[in-house]
């Protein structure tokens, strides 16, 4: 049995690692994940098997055009490999879109398979005047409407929108904490 939960701080670390399993380092280079940086995000749940052990986690994460219009921006979405084929994703994704829906939001981007995101009622090519900050494969920039015609008020370059990460807000930069210890 999967239970699909809000995440909290003690899940930190396993969501962490399951990145790093299904995505390796390579995660922080995406362009999606510049709209991600420094934020918190307005929904995150992780799927947890009956021994507790988190197998996936999915995040959205408000985002904004240049005239403050916004958007949820989903991401990323990993399941544990030795899950694949139970339908973990699928609830994930059915939870997160459920919740964005009933709080009001009005879309969902994201950046990934059409093939995969289908199904969710994801498609390609209503993002045309939007640009991401950096570089992002468009056939693979995808959305979906809660409220009709959203995503057409959306246009030109996204920007990460939201509450800022506390912990990320008041960690001294690397190159301020030498100065620190001399004075």
């Amino acid at each position: 049995m999967i239970d699909i939960v809000e995440e909290v701080p003690v899940h930190t670390g396993a969501r962490e690692r399951l990145l790093d399993l299904c995505f390796g380092e390579a995660r922080f280079t995406k362009t999606s994940e510049r709209l991600r940086e420094g934020r918190l995000p307005v929904f995150a749940f992780v799927a947890l098997d009956e021994s507790g052990k988190l197998v996936g986690t999915v995040r959205l994460w408000s985002v904004a055009d240049r005239s403050g219009f916004q958007s949820l921006l989903l991401g990323p979405l990993a399941v544990d490999p030795d899950c694949r084929g139970l339908k973990v994703g699928d609830r994930l994704m059915r939870h997160a879109l459920n919740q964005a829906a009933v709080h009001g939001h009005g879309s969902v981007i994201l950046v990934g398979d059409l093939p995969y995101y289908a199904r969710f009622g994801f498609a390609a090519g209503l993002l045309d005047t939007v640009a991401m900050p950096g570089p992002v494969e468009y056939g693979r920039f995808l959305g979906v409407e809660f409220a009709p015609g959203h995503l057409a008020g959306l246009d030109g370059l996204l920007s990460a929108s939201g509450l800022m990460d506390p912990a990320v807000s008041l960690a001294v930069p690397q190159d301020l904490a030498g100065l620190a210890r001399r004075v």
